[in-house]
């Protein structure tokens, strides 16, 4: 038997309980398990790497693959990140460049990147690394396995002989040091292992004949250091950050496996509380990034149902520009609302930018191909109109007022059924039509002066009309009447005929000052009297020749911008919600806007119909003459 009174005895009996403390507070968290390293890898993931350079990316990456063992996959993974981030902004770059250098957004393709191949070949060398590395992690698991089973064993010899304990410190001291030296061991055997372990090891402790007074005295000052580990891993309930109290934890759980042991009635009771304060950390710890997964999920669905809406659009529905502009703006709404969501699940976010991608080059590509079928059609319709200039050109000198008008308002009509042209060549194109059709009308309106008497006539008939509306007193007639018989004047005005050129200015000013008073009057609309003004203005546009024409072309273009627009705010109201002050606010503007446009359009289609009526009027009274 030991002397009790050795002087190298407390030393050892500290040395003892310090290494049976490891097993008895702890358990098996030294041994890393795969979930430990995931923990590690998510703790970690999200955080961006410094903005460098491709060519500094890769040499990291090389750097990486020269030693794999010591970097950890969320290092690798921000380096991925950083350089397809730096790819993207450069596309974005060169395609900004390519539109203000005057180029066709549809026609942009993105420039070879000739780093590529050596980033791919440096991330094929990493990845084959790494699973190398997995394999022989695996055998050398299994093979520590074994070295600790059979350590056990040799704890089992050393409490079953008849040999004082105290003569079997130094084997038990070497058997300690060897299985603290082996650290991975399969997840999934290490809580059995770990407890088979702290069972004989606590047998041994039992066995052991030691000083209780240097004994007494370790275990009071390690109990006063366990509990203060116990208070200090209890406020980490109260710690905002999940992670950062995760990371103070693993720091606490490291000096309480460090801290020797404590009264053997007092072990349960320290290590119980110690354990449920660790549980609440790893509690929190775990649901923060259920969390993060739940939000990247939710990622993943909304990017899901943005692929989907894009890869749902019929192409072969849209017909015309206007409708492959307006799902163009759609799809680009959808590629801003895509950059606003964050990363899907990892083994995902490839994957489904994947999807996008390629379902939005799906979209554009089409819509180039037909807006390039467009530009031929562009180019035919502008030969089919130059040749109508050629021929209006070849009538204009022609003095066959009837037969010559004809032509050229059939030519007129045959000009509105030819589609549309390029914007460089349309103003140029129209303004050579036109002048050579205005040229003929106006010489045929010069020959005309004879019918000066019946202008003379129209004179007099539009002043006793003036003269009517000037004496119409409402008060009088009520409301009904009087509208009545403004509108009664006003088409008998219309449908008289021109009048002299010298006082049509003077006349038109006195006839709408007249019905403008009524208007105010009768309280009559804007867009009433904007349509009503217009109509009266339309016989000095029919002694302007194809004035009519033009302004009816004129108008039809505005329509059609109009709509268009109109279109454009209903597409933009249905991506804003009100949700927020400032998006109800947006909303009610494009509301507004949108009500005005509506009304804009519908007084638009009234001055075309009126123009319509008006030549339709002109034709009627040239057939009877003829």
């Amino acid at each position: 038997m030991t002397d009790t009174h050795d002087t190298n005895l407390p030393e050892k009996q500290e040395e003892l309980e310090e290494a049976k403390t490891t097993v008895e507070a702890t358990g098996p968290s030294n041994t890393e398990t795969p979930a430990e390293e995931t923990d590690k890898e998510e703790a970690t993931k999200g955080q961006p790497a410094p903005r460098l350079t491709k060519e500094e990316i890769l040499a990291k990456l090389k750097e990486v693959a020269a030693n794999v063992e010591g970097t950890n996959k969320a290092d690798i993974d921000s380096l991925k990140q950083a350089y397809y981030k730096s790819r993207n902004a450069e596309i974005e770059a060169a395609q900004k460049q390519f539109i203000d250098n005057g180029g066709d957004a549809e026609s942009f393709t993105p420039p070879a990147d000739p780093t590529e191949e050596e980033y791919k070949r440096i991330m094929s060398v990493i990845k084959e690394k790494r699973s190398e590395i997995a394999v022989e992690q695996e055998k050398q698991k299994e093979m520590n396995l074994q070295v600790k089973l059979s350590i056990i064993e040799e704890l089992k010899d050393l409490i079953e002989s008849p040999e004082d304990p105290n003569k079997n410190y130094a084997e038990f001291k070497k058997l300690q040091q060897q299985w603290n030296e082996i650290t991975l061991i399969p997840a999934a055997k290490a809580n059995e292992l770990w407890k088979n372990y702290q069972l004989y090891v606590e047998k041994f402790y039992d066995l052991l004949k030691l000083n209780n007074e240097f004994r007494e005295y370790d275990f009071r000052k390690n109990l006063e250091i366990k509990q203060r580990l116990c208070e200090a891993a209890e406020k980490l309930a109260d710690e905002p950050d999940a992670v950062s109290a995760y990371h103070q934890w693993q720091k606490l759980d490291k000096e309480f496996r460090e801290t020797g042991p404590v009264a053997k009635e007092q072990r349960d009771e320290i290590w119980a509380r110690f354990k449920a304060a660790s549980t609440a950390v790893h509690k929190r710890h775990q649901q923060h990034y259920e969390a993060l997964k739940a939000e990247e999920q939710n990622n993943l669905d909304q990017k899901t149902v943005i692929c989907e809406i894009i890869e749902a659009i019929d192409c072969d529905a849209l017909s015309s520009p206007a409708q492959w502009e307006e799902k163009a703006q759609e799809v680009i709404a959808l590629q801003a609302k895509w950059k606003t969501i964050g990363f899907a699940p990892q083994r995902m976010n490839t994957a489904i930018y994947d999807r996008f991608h390629k379902a939005c080059d799906d979209f554009f590509h089409k819509r180039t191909a037909f807006f390039k079928a467009l530009k031929e059609r562009m180019s035919q319709n502008l030969e089919k109109k130059k040749a109508l200039c050629e021929k209006a050109e070849a009538l204009k000198e022609s003095t066959d007022w009837k037969a010559t008008g004809e032509m050229l308002a059939n030519l007129q009509k045959e000009w509105k059924t030819i589609g549309p042209v390029n914007k460089r060549y349309s103003n140029d194109v129209w303004k050579r039509f036109i002048a050579a059709c205005d040229y003929f009308f106006d010489r045929r309106n010069q020959a005309m002066s004879a019918q000066r008497g019946q202008e003379q006539e129209n004179l007099q008939k539009k002043k006793e009309i003036i003269g009517k509306l000037e004496a119409i007193q409402v008060e009088e007639l009520g409301a009904e009447e009087a509208t009545r018989q403004v509108k009664e004047y006003m088409k008998e005005w219309n449908a008289t005929g021109y009048v002299p050129i010298k006082e049509k200015d003077k006349l038109q000013r006195r006839y709408r000052t007249a019905v403008d008073k009524l208007f105010d009057q009768l309280n009559l609309s804007a867009a009433q009297k904007k349509l009503t003004t217009f109509r009266s203005n339309l016989d000095s546009m029919t002694e302007g020749g194809n004035q009519l024409y033009r302004e009816r072309e004129r108008l039809a273009r505005i329509y059609e911008n109009m709509k268009n627009e109109l279109l454009t705010y209903e597409n933009n109201m249905g991506f804003l919600t009100t949700t927020s002050k400032k998006g109800n606010s947006l909303l009610d503007e494009l509301r507004r806007k949108a009500e005005k446009l509506r009304s804009d359009i519908e007084l638009t289609k009234q001055k075309i119909k009126a123009i319509d009526e008006t030549i339709k009027k002109e034709s009627e009274e040239e057939k009877k003459e003829a």
